[in-house]
């Protein structure tokens, strides 16, 4: 990370943690496994709880297993007559007694701290042994001068192994003495309209507690640091937008030729949804500024016509456009439903997959780079160094979460700034899209086309597997197509692996010798044969790992049955469902699972039999599993927010949005007296490259 051009009055904050008093390399060592190994981590590393420190008059009342404080009288001390055993300490507080309790401690050290007859206060943990009230290891043992720093609420810090409560909030201590005041950066109206302290006064409450709402998400300080995150993120992402308008674009505006084409040929009309965001794409291609939208439909809302459309409108435009799809299965597909409509108007497309070689790969790279072929569907292989085209007007990403940025870059510099539109089957709730893809303007397509059925959908005990079988059995003998999706292993390929073969040999057994088998660990041929077997009616069931979550359309297909359904996300087993009901025929989606269902899983699984509305299974997904799980933490492309949390906070990142965006509208180069202040938080948030971006700009 470059460090040239950051204000002097955050060098305190960037210090390395061993600065700090107290911190030696050891605890270091245990903090960089929390990530914190500068003094602005701890800053942003706040309480998670508050331990109640106020004194109280003896132990009446005090359950087992929580932590009392009280002044006590040290009376006799009771060393064990066996090694290792139990050192107790007889103390009077204002009632009963009790005892102190110490194992492995050394005798002349408690006597040292423990004189018999001194008044101490002491404070840990209660609990009862044989009908006698003990606390084992005080956390504190103080005089009554030391007692009157105990502060009435203690906060207790996330922390990890080898590194103790004490240590962390000394640290956080010190840390809070190193940050300096900084000028304001967000809006005064907010600031009073949300009754949040400034920073520097945030920080104190944050880490110096006196109530137990002052750790609440929601409290006024945790919030507004919290909002510091979302701000300064929203802002890199103004300026990636802005910079990204500035570079100009080619204006391609089709004359509906081809399109019309199209229309004509359809036996249905495109929806209103998918006309509307139609217009949207229209209107971009048409301008003189880029296009960076992202189109987000539900499973089988018809997004590859409206991207068909958007293809079309660069042919017309006499260019090229590219949709490049994560898997080759995905890439086969689109090109499996986009052949008949590329027919009707008369447009020549390519398919390139990394099985492509010799003189049919050369071939086609000839039909792109002579621009013959208007347009090419195909996976990373587009991207390819010998891939040229001859105009790439427009680039298609589907399914963006499965790619990194750096992808859609290299297929958009395959043209001169073509214009871009990404795809998602996957429903994002709208704090998480923001987050995600802040910088690109949304089109959604909200509405099913004709024709889709809803899929009945059902729980089932994992006990019912023969009776599952014996049902399914008799589907298949009546030519209906059904899926079996294996379970999720621990993250464990392998063993997901393991349990698919298992269970295809298992249903080979019962249902006779139709059962394919789909896995990730396939090669691409040999993936692509059983999925055609299946596409193509020779394989009854298909069974498989969740690789056929994404975009498979076999509309005979009526069953699909999920086992240990409760381990799947929802949005995931909704993409899953999504396989099913596409066509003429009734369709179920049973979800198995093993009981007994905990509360959380049985109330995540009865949304699916409640809604197929993608968008709020996605909320409810988001609420029931936090951010990081709903897009897989790995792939998700979301920031690494401290104190920030997207599901407890995300009705802030619109506001932050639109915070952002104001700022920028009134200072461009963020060069007045808030803009400036905005600089020192993209320094302190580590969001540099967007002052880069600005200069470069």
């Amino acid at each position: 990370m470059s460090t040239s051009g950051r204000p002097e009055i955050l060098f305190p904050l960037f210090a390395e943690v061993t600065s700090l008093d107290g911190v030696g390399p050891k605890t270091a060592a245990s903090m960089e496994k929390l990530g914190l190994s500068r003094v602005r981590d701890l800053l942003l590393h706040p309480p998670s709880r508050l331990t109640d420190r106020r004194l109280r008059a003896d132990l009446t009342g005090v359950p087992d297993g929580e932590i009392a404080t009280v002044r006590v009288t040290i009376g006799e001390h009771r060393p064990s007559r066996r090694r290792g055993g139990p050192y107790r300490v007889v103390v009077e507080d204002g009632g009963a007694g009790f005892y102190l309790v110490f194992f492995r401690a050394r005798s002349d050290w408690l006597e040292r701290l423990l004189p018999v007859g001194e008044v101490r206060v002491v404070s840990g943990k209660v609990e009862t042994w044989e009908g006698i009230r003990q606390m084992p290891h005080p956390e504190h043992v103080l005089s009554e001068e030391e007692a009157a720093e105990l502060p009435d609420f203690e906060p207790v810090y996330p922390t990890t192994e080898g590194l103790n409560q004490r240590a962390i909030a000394r640290a956080a201590a010190a840390a809070l003495d190193r940050a300096p005041d900084l000028a304001e950066w967000i809006d005064p109206g907010l600031m009073a309209a949300r009754n949040w302290p400034g920073w520097r006064g945030a920080l104190d409450l944050l880490h110096r507690p006196t109530t137990q709402a002052a750790v609440s998400p929601r409290a006024p300080a945790r919030e507004r640091i919290a909002y510091d995150e979302l701000f300064a993120h929203q802002v890199t992402l103004a300026i990636a937008r802005e910079r990204q308008r500035r570079d100009r674009g080619r204006p391609t505006v089709g004359d509906g030729r081809l399109w019309g084409k199209v229309l004509a040929g359809l036996p249905y009309a495109p929806t209103g949804a998918q006309t509307r965001a139609l217009g949207e794409i229209a209107a971009d291609m048409g301008s003189d500024q880029r296009m960076n939208r992202l189109l987000q439909g539900d499973v089988g809302s018809g997004k590859t016509l409206v991207a068909l459309g958007a293809l079309l409108a660069a042919a017309e435009a006499g260019g090229q456009g590219a949709l490049m799809a994560p898997t080759e299965i995905l890439a086969r597909q689109h090109l499996e439903s986009l052949t008949p409509l590329l027919d009707m108007a008369g447009v020549e497309a390519v398919l390139l997959t990394g099985r492509d070689r010799g003189a049919a790969r050369a071939e086609k790279l000839e039909a792109l780079a002579s621009g013959r072929a208007q347009v090419a569907l195909g996976t990373h292989a587009l991207i390819s160094t010998d891939v040229a085209f001859r105009d790439l007007r427009l680039a298609v990403i589907d399914e963006q979460h499965r790619f990194g940025v750096r992808q859609r870059l290299d297929l958009s510099a395959k043209g001169l700034r073509p214009d871009v539109l990404v795809m998602t089957a996957t429903p994002i709730p709208r704090s998480l899209s923001l987050a995600a893809y802040g910088d690109m303007d949304v089109s959604v397509i909200d509405e099913k086309p004709p024709g889709r059925k809803p899929v009945s959908t059902a729980l089932v005990s994992s006990g019912r597997y023969e009776e599952v079988v014996a049902r399914l059995a008799r589907a298949l003998e009546e030519g209906a197509q059904a899926y079996w999706v294996c379970p999720l292993v621990e993250e464990s390929e392998t063993l997901d692996l393991t349990a698919a073969e298992e269970r295809a040999r298992e249903l080979r057994a019962a249902l006779g010798e139709g059962v394919a088998l789909v896995h990730g660990r396939m090669g691409a041929a040999e993936k692509d044969a059983a999925m055609a077997d299946f596409a193509e009616g020779r394989a009854r069931l298909l069974v498989a790992t969740t690789v056929i979550e994404v975009g498979v359309n076999v509309p005979n297909a009526t069953i699909m049955v999920v086992e240990h359904a409760d381990r799947f996300g929802l949005a995931q087993l909704h993409q899953l469902r999504g396989r099913v009901g596409r066509g003429e025929g009734a369709s179920t989606c049973l979800l198995m699972y093993d009981p007994p269902l905990g509360e959380t899983a049985q109330a995540r699984l009865s949304i699916l039999r409640e809604t197929e509305d993608g968008f709020r299974i996605a909320e409810e997904d988001l609420r029931l599993r936090g951010a990081g799980d709903v897009l897989g933490t790995r792939q998700s492309g979301l920031p690494d927010f401290r104190v920030a949390d997207l599901e407890l906070h995300g009705d802030l990142m619109k506001v932050a949005q639109d915070d952002a965006r104001m700022l920028l509208v009134k200072a461009p180069k963020l060069d007045d007296a808030r803009g400036e202040a905005a600089r020192v938080l993209l320094w302190l948030m580590e969001a540099d490259e967007a002052l880069r971006l600005l200069k470069v700009g």
